[in-house]
């Protein structure tokens, strides 16, 4: 479910190669050990990407099918459920 976290703005976007990332499976948590001020540093890179921001840089054709379903979804971590408008 990392994408769709990703593509809200989520901490998981701004994971990049080399990062350490700390497991513990006893605590069930995965921690990004970065600085906190390289983080905000990166948040402010994406978001100065405007309508662009948290998206990959890539060209690819979305199929309608599957522009839907991203309209519609949740992200897991706001249970997956579909979204229906009022």
């Amino acid at each position: 479910h990392v994408s769709p976290e990703a593509a809200e703005g989520g901490d998981i976007a701004l994971v990049r190669d080399g990062d350490q990332v700390e497991i513990d499976i006893a605590g069930r948590a995965i921690n990004l050990l970065v600085p906190d001020e390289e983080l905000a540093a990166r948040r402010q890179k994406e978001q100065e990407r405007g309508r662009r921001a948290f998206t990959p840089d890539r060209q690819r054709a979305v199929p309608a099918s599957l522009r839907a379903y991203a309209y519609f979804a949740a992200s897991a971590d706001k249970g997956a459920v579909r979204i229906v408008p009022q």
